[in-house]
């Protein structure tokens, strides 16, 4: 089962960008931790990260038909982007979004995602473990379980 994971604007700066809401391993880290349980599960994962919206679209659109499902962080797009829930929705394949902080106990603005509309489902503030919770609920809905 190949699964497309997506990070978006600054997750490159993990480590390094506000620990306490973010955690304090580097994206690398987050990487490592994704591809190891991944492994367990029997899924391979193709990722990406990027701050251009349109290219999480491109990443979105050009997976269809050659992945079982995507894990999401779109970040700050999350409460702005409509390019990318458009998106979400239109993949042949389930998407879960992700954040490393709990969002609905942030700021106001943080608390509304226009990207999880089109998405299955969200995990939300249990820093690199939400990729794992991510993963573990995409191989259930997969595989009908």
């Amino acid at each position: 089962m190949k699964v497309l994971v997506i990070h978006g604007p600054s997750l490159d700066r993990l480590g390094v960008r506000d620990p306490d809401h973010y955690g304090s391993q580097t994206l690398d880290e987050v990487n490592a931790h994704i591809e190891k349980v991944a492994g367990e599960l029997g899924m391979t994962v193709e990722i990406h990260q990027s701050a251009i919206e349109g290219e999480i679209v491109g990443l979105l659109n050009g997976a269809a038909g050659r992945v079982a499902g995507a894990v999401v962080n779109p970040a700050a797009y999350s409460h702005t982007s409509r390019a990318i829930a458009d998106a979400i929705a239109a993949v042949d394949y389930p998407v879960i979004e992700v954040h490393l902080s709990n969002i609905h106990a942030r700021e106001p603005w943080r608390r509304r995602s226009v990207t999880a509309e089109s998405s299955v489902g969200v995990i939300a503030g249990f820093k690199a473990h939400s990729y794992s919770l991510a993963l573990r609920a995409l191989k259930e809905i997969v595989e009908g379980a």
